[in-house]
């Protein structure tokens, strides 16, 4: 039996490794690009930093990039490091897997006559990133965001939001920031340079997404999915069930439409949008590859923040379509 469970862990990890790995790629060379094309990153910090606007811009840009939740990550850091406005940079990272091209056509492709669906999932998805950033606002970034992170995210931010000893450089005593000299053209490094950047952080993402499966294949094999869809008829324990499920079975939000669609008859409306909701949000294998970016309070705001929100419009479309 356990041999049996080993097994099918086994094909698993594999399966989740081999579905999510080419986004990671797309999200590391596409994050390697904007250095390249656009070294500095001065138009990130050009995006508003309105406690609306932000959010819903980054959202926005989700639909010119064919990357899933795994893939977002590192450009949703190449945003943040490069002094984008925080609530764009979250608005991006939570919404931009569900508003992704791909993504919107599988959803189409799964369940071409429950139009409800096609236009509820990426509105939920956005107010769910909106609440988020506007959450995730609140704590402030020395308490949110990972050190690292925020160190190199400081060096891209102007003198005048963020002073020289924060920034870790300089000389104290040095003139206003109105006194200094405009800021030099920024340099595009080298494509060797690039590529071996690039090619160390996805070796390192990676490394993260493996963990990461290797623990939603084994939560997978040892928790029977038939148990949290026994309550499926259910108004509230079938949102509940399906948003546990959605963080144990960790699949990509590219093709989690179509696993949807192999249940979606025993469940409740607010439960299968809940399912394609929470998903790309946060799982267990995103968990790892979320550390990059946020301390632990940041990921226990955002695990229960999503949820919270998730619970709400699953509950709202159930008394809808019910």
């Amino acid at each position: 039996m356990i041999l049996t469970r080993l097994a099918t862990a086994w094909a698993l990890f594999q399966g989740l490794l081999i579905e999510a790995l080419p986004f990671l790629l797309i999200g590391v060379l596409i994050s390697a690009g904007a250095r390249w094309f656009a070294p500095g990153g001065r138009w990130l910090r050009r995006l508003p930093s309105h406690p609306l606007l932000g959010p819903l811009t980054g959202a926005a840009l989700g639909f010119a990039l064919p990357a899933c939740e795994c893939g977002n990550v590192p450009v949703a850091r190449r945003m943040l490091s490069g002094g984008a406005p925080l609530g764009a940079g979250l608005g991006f990272l939570f919404a931009a897997p569900v508003l992704n091209p791909i993504v919107i056509a599988s959803t189409w492709a799964a369940f071409p006559d429950q139009p409800w669906l096609l236009l509820a999932r990426p509105l939920g998805a956005v107010v769910v990133a909106v609440g988020l950033a506007l959450l995730l606002g609140l704590v402030g970034e020395p308490q949110l965001l990972q050190a690292d992170l925020l160190a190199e995210r400081r060096l891209h931010q102007p003198l005048a939001a963020v002073g020289l000893l924060e920034r870790s450089s300089g000389l104290v005593g040095a003139p206003p920031p109105s006194a200094l000299s405009p800021e030099a053209a920024p340099v595009r490094p080298p494509l060797a340079e690039l590529m071996k950047h690039a090619s160390q952080e996805f070796l390192y993402l990676a490394l993260l997404l493996v963990m990461g499966s290797v623990i939603a294949a084994l939560v997978q094999s040892f928790v029977p999915r038939s148990w949290l869809l026994a309550v499926g008829g259910a108004p509230t324990l079938s949102i509940l069930a399906l948003m546990l499920l959605a963080l144990v079975v960790s699949v990509c939000s590219s093709v989690d439409a179509f696993l949807a669609l192999s249940f979606a008859a025993q469940v409740t409306p607010g439960a299968l949008l809940a399912f394609l909701l929470l998903g790309p949000v946060i799982d267990l294998k995103l968990v790892s590859l979320l550390g990059l970016l946020f301390r632990p309070r940041g990921l226990v705001l955002t695990t229960a923040g999503a949820a919270l929100m998730v619970l709400l419009i699953g509950q709202w479309v159930n008394l809808w379509r019910l």
